[in-house]
């Protein structure tokens, strides 16, 4: 067994990988030793781990981990398995890395599109040939939500509605008016980015994932998939890399 950890801008994804296969997933917002130990003690028979974070986490959780298994902590110097084009890749986000290791071994010599719909919005191609070129990063759903709120004087604060179907293209109150300019802003955009990038690359398929992506499945057609948790499956791929090495 393998743990996968992945710890975001909002919350910390634990996965347990029995082979290919997700055994046991939890998304927390506080993580801890004590929360890694409840995981360690149910599953003895993880054997190795990887851990990915994009903000300060308390290393006490690597040294716990190294107790118990090989652990590979990800940064710009980890062999992945896909060619890293990007310019500045010290720069380069975690969890983009991880993206990029999950598309290219999901479909492999193919030109792939993933877009993640988290905190931010990043857009991420890994061409046919194995190479990660690049892409995007754009405001996530929350992040204009409370830029609106913040930069006006009499824009409420909206939360996201659980219901995707309560999102109206013609808004009538400010509420509704907010989501939908939102909401429906940024699903224009991904359309736009997409049929920019379909232009460029042929029989490209593209990926969307992320903690809203729900937001965004109408956008599925013949040649969009839908893949909530590609980071930590893309984790999982760069554990499989280096422990093949």
């Amino acid at each position: 067994m393998k743990l996968v950890i992945d710890i975001g801008n909002t919350n910390a994804k634990i996965a347990i990988f029995n082979n290919d296969d997700i055994a046991d997933f939890k998304v927390i917002e506080n993580i801890t030793p004590d929360s890694i130990s409840l995981f360690l003690n149910k599953y003895p028979e993880i054997q190795s781990a990887i851990l990915s974070s994009v903000s300060e986490f308390d290393r006490k959780i690597i040294n716990l981990l190294e107790t118990y298994a090989s652990v590979i902590e990800l940064t710009h110097n980890t062999p992945l398995p896909f060619k890293n084009k990007y310019n500045t890749p010290k720069t380069l986000g975690k969890d983009r890395l991880a993206i990029a290791s999950a598309a290219s071994t999901i479909y492999p010599e193919e030109n792939v599109l993933v877009i993640d719909a988290g905190t931010c919005v990043t857009y991420d191609m890994i061409n046919n040939k194995g190479e990660y070129l690049g892409g995007a990063i754009s405001p996530g759903l929350n992040m204009r939500l409370k830029a609106l709120n913040t930069f006006t004087d009499g824009l409420p604060l909206v939360d996201l509605p659980n219901d995707v179907n309560e999102i109206e293209l013609i808004g009538n109150t400010t509420n509704s008016s907010i989501l939908s300019g939102v909401i429906i802003g940024l699903t224009s955009e991904m359309e736009n980015v997409i049929n920019q990038y379909e232009s460029r690359f042929p029989t490209l398929k593209t990926i969307i994932s992320g903690g809203d992506y729900k937001y965004f499945e109408k956008l599925a057609k013949s040649n969009i998939f839908a893949s909530p948790n590609i980071v930590i499956h893309g984790l999982k791929k760069i554990l499989d890399f280096n422990e093949e090495d």
